[in-house]
């Protein structure tokens, strides 16, 4: 069985498993929580059969399933008492934060929301200084509460 891991920026990573009779399946762990698997044509490795996408408590339930011992181990988002989320905003054209510098935001003094990345068209910046320059085109990668990322969102939008 050959397993193989591809990140992909500002998506997630994409895990690729060849079973030992030839099949290929796929998952996608994007970085905002959602998961796909996907499963391939035998005669054509290249051709995907068939996608599903899981919810994130599907996700975590067929985990449990395929290696238990593991899930046994692992301690849940729950059980820590962390209520995080991470999500993408665009800068769009109109937003009033386009062409100024991050810090102008306050976004983690006015939401609790922190910029971890700014991904744009030439690459991805992890994390960005106040005086990092925005601009049309560039997505906000942001973890925070989901009370804290949608206000941030708002800002960027200038709601």
């Amino acid at each position: 069985m050959v397993t193989r891991r591809t990140p992909l920026p500002g998506v997630g990573t994409q895990y690729d498993v060849a079973t030992r009779d030839g099949r290929h399946i796929s998952v996608v762990a994007h970085e905002d929580g959602r998961r796909f698997v996907s499963f391939f044509d035998p005669e054509d490795p290249d051709a995907c059969a068939c996608t599903v996408p899981l919810e994130p408590e599907e996700a975590a339930r067929l985990a449990s399933v395929m290696a238990p011992e593991r899930a046994e181990a692992a301690l849940g988002v729950a059980e820590l008492g962390i209520d995080l989320v991470t999500e993408r905003i665009p800068i769009e054209p109109d937003s009033p934060y386009r062409g100024r510098p991050m810090g102008d935001t306050k976004a983690r003094t006015r939401t609790g929301a922190s910029i971890v990345a700014v991904l744009r068209r030439t690459g991805a910046h992890p994390s960005p200084g106040p005086d990092f320059r925005l601009e049309a085109g560039d997505t906000l990668l942001v973890v925070g509460t989901r009370e804290g990322v949608d206000d941030l969102a708002d800002i960027v939008a200038g709601v």
